[in-house]
């Protein structure tokens, strides 16, 4: 048996099961499976690693930048960004790699417009890091949203007209509005937004989240993260089959 999987916490909801248990029936691959990791902090993944015939992990909220420690190595890619969300077995031990970037990148090319030259990305965890990677690589500028004030980053108080009608890319990689909060949303400004705005949402459950909901009621083009998932799980399963 070959077996991969997502490690996380509270996970139940997640997508890359479902994903790979088709993707496996599809490929006729009986001998493989995938199962979610559910773990309440990151010291219980030594009793993950532990478990026979692992081939592959996935790595999601809250721990793509805890389980750093516990590789051998570390892809160049996901060493600039800091968080890592996919685990390959190798001979010499475990590397860590990020498919996160290439995953946003893909999904959101087809959006892009030229006038979308600066971003505001909400939220700081590991998701956003590689958001701000594929941002810098594409020249488009980004500032970081958060709760608490930082250096060069914004608060959502601090957000007004001026920021909001100049940064017409806005990411949201914060779990609010996903399944089953379904209402929650970041504190935006939203009657800011109009038709040069493009939102993007990491989310994928619900297909369209409060956020994109109120821009593109306001006019604004909307894109979810289930395009971006597709990506990076291929890419992942790309890695496993290439140590």
């Amino acid at each position: 048996m070959n077996r991969y999987g997502l490690l996380g916490k509270n996970i139940s909801y997640s997508f890359s099961q479902g994903y790979f248990t088709q993707k496996f029936k599809h490929l006729g691959l009986s001998d493989h499976s995938y199962e979610n990791f559910d773990i309440q902090n990151i010291a219980e993944l030594e009793n993950v690693l532990a478990q026979d015939h692992l081939k592959g992990l996935n790595v999601t909220i809250p721990y793509k930048q805890d389980v750093i420690p516990y590789l051998d190595e570390l892809d160049p890619t996901a060493e600039q960004i800091g968080a890592v969300n996919t685990i390959q077995f190798t001979e010499s031990g475990l590397k860590g790699f990020n498919t996160d970037a290439y995953g946003f990148q893909k999904s959101l090319e087809p959006h892009l417009k030229t006038h979308h030259k600066n971003a505001l990305v909400l939220g700081t965890g590991g998701a956003s890091k590689a958001i701000c990677f594929v941002l810098d690589q594409m020249e488009i500028k980004n500032t970081y949203v958060s709760r608490s004030k930082k250096e060069g980053q914004y608060t959502y108080e601090e957000l007004d007209k001026d920021i909001i009608e100049k940064n017409t890319l806005i990411i949201n990689c914060t779990p609010l509005g996903t399944f089953p909060n379904v209402k929650d949303k970041p504190a935006l400004p939203y009657q800011y937004i109009g038709p040069e705005h493009l939102l993007f949402d990491l989310t994928y459950n619900p297909e369209k989240t409060a956020f994109l909901a109120t821009g593109e009621a306001n006019g604004a083009s909307i894109c979810n993260g289930s395009k971006m998932l597709e990506y990076q799980a291929e890419k992942s399963w790309e890695i496993w089959n290439n140590p």
